[in-house]
C-alpha cells in the first residue's frame, strides 16, 4: 500500500478524509499541515485493509513530489528501525506502536525547515487465504417438530458483515435453496428454521459465507432425521412387509420369494428361517433393492430341508416389523413299474422308491384282471 502525504511547516493542521483503492483505505489530512520550526507536529493517519491482509510494518518516506514512489534512501521511519535517514533518526515515532491497530499516525520532534516537503506512507504486510470454516450447529432432528440450525461465520475481521446463505442437496442432486423455511441473518450469525420431514433425512445442508473481495468459505453437514415412535408405529402398521412368490415348490426346483416394504423411511430388509440363526443373505442368493424397499430370496435346487417358515424383517432405527410365510417342498417319488404273470393265490412283491428322506409308506392294491399298485408317502405321491 502506498499513499502520498503533502507536508509543509507553516502553521496548524486539520483532520482530513478517507481515500480508498479496492479494499484498502487511508485517512489523512487534506491539503497542507503547517507547524513551527523547533516544535513538534503530529500527522494523523489511520488505515483499513482487506480482511486477508495482515499488516507487518509501517514505513514513512520523504522524497521529491515528482517521485511516484520513494525509495529506501528516502526512509524517515521504519517500525524495524532500518535504513532511516540520519537527519530523521530518533525524531520520528508512531503514536501507536502496535501495527495491528492500524494507526499510522506519527509525531516528528525538533522540526527543521528542511523537513518541509512531500511524504509517503507504505504499509507492508502479507495476504493469507481463508482456511477457517463456518460453524454449523445442528440440534437433534425429529420429523414434524420445528427446529433451528445456526451458522456462525469465522471471526476473521471486524469489518462489514458477510453474506450468509443456506443450500441443501439430496442424494445425487445439486445444491439448491431450501424452501419452506425461515432464515434470519444477524451480523456473523444466520439461523435456519424449518420442519424436518422424512425427505430431509441423509440430505446435506451447506452454510455458505461470502466476504467482501469475492472470498467465500462454507461448511456442509448431513442431516439425521429421526421419527416420533408413535408416528413410526402407525406408519409401519399400514405398510407391513408383503411376501410374494410360490410357497409350494417341488424338490429340485427353485424357491423365489420377494419381500417388499412400502415406507417413507429407509428400511434394512433381511431374510431368516425359523429355527435357524443363520442370516440367509450369507447362505443363499438374496437380491436387495433398498431404494425400492425390496429384498428377493432365491434358493436353487431346493430339498425337503428347505421346508419351513421364512421370516422377512424390515429393520428401522426405532422398531422392527416382520412377516412370515410357510414354505412347503414336495418330494419326487418314483414307483418302479412291474408287469407280472402270476397264478391265482400266489404271492407277489413290489418296491416303492422315493428320493426324499424316509417317509411313511403305504401300498394300495386294486385287484381286477389287472391290478393297480399305488406307492404313497406322507409328503408325496406316485403310482
Amino acid at each position: 500500500i502506498v499513499f502520498l502525504l503533502l507536508f509543509a511547516l507553516t502553521g496548524a493542521s486539520e483532520w482530513g478524509r478517507t481515500h480508498c483503492q479496492n479494499q484498502y483505505c487511508i485517512t489523512l489530512t487534506e491539503g497542507e499541515i503547517t507547524a513551527e520550526a523547533g516544535l513538534c507536529v503530529v500527522i494523523p493517519c489511520s488505515f483499513t485493509t482487506d480482511y486477508r491482509f495482515k499488516p507487518q510494518n509501517i514505513v514513512w518516506y520523504k522524497c521529491e513530489p515528482t517521485k511516484e514512489r520513494c525509495g529506501d534512501s528516502d526512509i524517515i521511519f521504519h517500525t524495524n528501525n532500518i535504513k532511516i535517514q540520519p537527519e530523521f533518526k530518533g525524531r520520528v515515532s508512531l503514536l501507536e506502536p502496535d501495527v495491528s491497530q492500524k494507526n499510522c499516525s506519527i509525531i516528528i520532534n525538533n522540526l527543521k525547515e528542511s523537513d518541509s516537503g512531500s511524504y509517503q506512507l507504505r504499509v507492508n504486510g502479507v495476504q493469507f487465504q481463508v482456511v477457517l470454516k463456518p460453524t454449523v450447529m445442528v440440534p437433534p432432528l425429529t420429523e414434524g417438530q420445528q427446529t433451528t440450525l445456526i451458522c456462525t461465520a469465522p471471526g476473521l475481521c471486524s469489518g462489514s458483515d458477510p453474506e450468509i446463505t443456506w443450500m441443501w442437496r439430496g442424494a445425487g442432486e445439486k445444491n439448491s435453496p431450501i424452501t419452506g423455511n425461515i432464515t434470519t441473518n444477524q451480523g456473523r450469525t444466520s439461523t435456519l428454521t424449518f420442519n424436518p420431514s422424512a425427505e430431509h433425512h441423509s440430505t446435506e445442508v451447506t452454510c455458505k459465507v461470502s466476504f467482501r473481495g469475492d472470498m467465500t468459505t462454507e461448511e456442509t453437514v448431513t442431516l439425521n432425521v429421526t421419527c416420533d415412535s408413535l408416528m413410526i408405529s402407525s406408519s409401519f402398521r399400514t405398510s407391513k412387509p408383503v411376501i410374494t412368490g410360490m410357497t409350494t415348490v417341488q424338490e429340485g426346483d427353485a424357491l423365489h420369494l420377494t419381500c417388499s416394504v412400502d415406507s417413507s423411511h429407509p428400511s434394512d430388509i433381511t431374510w431368516t428361517k425359523l429355527g435357524s440363526n443363520k442370516n440367509l443373505q450369507k447362505e443363499t442368493k438374496v437380491i436387495l433393492h433398498k431404494d425400492a424397499g425390496i429384498a428377493s430370496l432365491f434358493i436353487s435346487n431346493v430339498t425337503a430341508e428347505h421346508s419351513g417358515q421364512y421370516i422377512c424383517t424390515a429393520k428401522h432405527e426405532i422398531i422392527n416389523v416382520t412377516v412370515q410365510s410357510e414354505v412347503t417342498v414336495t418330494c419326487k417319488c418314483t414307483v418302479k413299474r412291474f408287469k407280472w404273470s402270476v397264478l391265482e393265490k400266489h404271492y407277489i412283491s413290489a418296491v416303492c422308491y422315493h428320493s426324499a428322506p424316509p417317509f411313511k409308506l403305504t401300498f394300495n392294491i386294486t385287484f381286477s384282471y389287472f391290478f393297480h399298485l399305488n406307492c404313497i408317502t406322507d409328503k408325496c405321491f406316485g403310482n
